[in-house]
């Protein structure tokens, strides 16, 4: 089945045959067939999905020799699914490189090879402006490089983490492929609820996972009520590992309230990619002394460190003040275009979420529906079935594509798919 997948024989989303059914054909025990179906939801390549039977997951963590041939979108339609920043708003990173190439002198070596000072200095003094203790830090490829490095580092296949439910995708997918249980959490537009969070720490829970900012999908925030609900919830909790994902950084216009120290093992992950450019593959993280020695000591035994040029590259873009006021002005836009259309559904009668952040979660009765109907009407949404876990349906619309003169006929567009008419829709 592996190899079906890395073919391209067996899709994202293909129905996996019946354990029976697989068994009676190739002439062996069902029980065999179970134990290969385990073996390969462990793996994260396949989920069980109730009645529906056992699928391929959207993205399974195995390259496919045919991941390039996926469908081109419909022509004319209007792509607000990918969930990247807007690009008419990154900043140049062509000065700085050209600088940065006149400084260089002589080649680094593999000793010479770590977090540099300078940077990890400057780390500090942002982070602590947001109230996060930093004393400890290091430097990993990006949020999701760092997140998957504290779970190799504190957890092992089979143990329970509590996600947030809808949540980030490519989390989801990470946690699957490292062979774990989510538990999901549910969310406000203040963060996680606390209710669920009790909930996920009496199902066994070993490590709780949690966007401060700009959640992906919702845009939630975590609240200075919400973190003191949890902060109390969890202090003292020496059995849990808390990660706290602040991606989103500069471009959230609203105050960080971090759970750092809420309990004894902790981190703070704040990627540069979304403020920057998804091309820096760079974030900093802070925790407790232990934790952030056992992420530096797995990087030294495997991919060693992230490039200093790099490093100087993302230093030099914290401290140019031109960089800094591109950066906020692009936090205003999005907080424009994001509230915009927001408001213009609430206008046509639908609760929709976007807090902070780049994108707004739609609830809907039926996703196939009206991502259906959307793309009619020549918009490609995402739909909610790649964040959710047992959450209720949603799509997902980043507005990082979008100009202001775009949200009222986005929200016609989705007010008539959530309320179609008894037309039907294309093929």
């Amino acid at each position: 089945m592996e190899t079906g997948i890395r073919a391209g024989d067996l899709a994202p989303g293909d129905a996996l045959p019946a354990v029976r059914a697989l068994a009676a054909e190739l002439g062996v025990s069902p029980a065999t067939v179970a134990k290969a179906y385990q073996e390969l939801r462990q793996r994260g390549l396949v989920v069980t999905a109730g009645r529906h039977g056992t699928r391929v997951r959207p993205r399974p963590p195995v390259a496919s020799r045919r991941s390039a041939l996926m469908p081109p979108p419909l022509p004319g339609a209007r792509d607000v699914s990918a969930g990247n920043p807007d690009s008419r708003l990154l900043p140049p990173l062509g000065p700085h490189l050209a600088a940065l190439a006149a400084e260089l002198r002589a080649p680094v070596g593999y000793a010479a090879s770590a977090v540099l000072p300078e940077l990890a200095a400057a780390a500090r003094e942002r982070l602590a402006t947001d109230g996060v203790p930093a004393d400890e830090i290091t430097v990993t490829g990006g949020a999701l490089d760092g997140i998957e490095r504290l779970l190799a580092a504190h957890v092992r296949p089979g143990d329970a983490v509590a996600v947030e439910d809808p949540g980030w995708a490519n989390l989801l997918d990470l946690v699957a492929a490292l062979g774990l249980r989510a538990i999901g959490v549910p969310v406000d537009d203040e963060g996680p609820t606390a209710p669920g969070v009790r909930a996920a720490l009496a199902a066994g829970a070993r490590a709780l996972i949690v966007t401060s900012r700009a959640q992906n999908p919702t845009g939630a925030a975590v609240s200075a009520g919400r973190a003191a609900e949890l902060r109390a919830l969890l202090a003292g909790r020496a059995d849990l590992l808390l990660i706290e994902d602040d991606h989103a950084a500069e471009l959230a216009r609203v105050p960080l309230h971090p759970l750092a120290g809420a309990t004894p093992a902790w981190a703070f992950v704040r990627s540069v990619s979304k403020p920057y450019g998804p091309d820096l593959r760079l974030a900093v993280l802070a925790g407790d002394e232990a934790t952030v020695a056992r992420v530096a000591g797995r990087a030294r035994v495997g991919a060693g460190w992230v490039s200093t040029v790099l490093q100087r590259l993302v230093l030099a873009l914290w401290r140019d003040p031109a960089t800094g006021g591109l950066v906020r002005r692009a936090a205003e836009s999005y907080d424009r275009r994001r509230d915009g259309l927001v408001d213009a559904l609430a206008a046509r009668g639908l609760a929709a979420h976007g807090r902070t952040g780049i994108n707004v979660w739609v609830p809907v009765p039926d996703e196939t529906v009206a991502v259906t109907a959307l793309r009619d009407a020549g918009w490609s949404v995402a739909p909610g079935a790649l964040n959710r876990i047992a959450a209720a349906p949603g799509v997902r619309i980043t507005v990082s594509t979008l100009d202001e003169a775009d949200l009222g006929p986005l929200a016609d567009a989705v007010a008539r798919a959530v309320r179609p008419s008894p037309a039907g829709f294309s093929a």
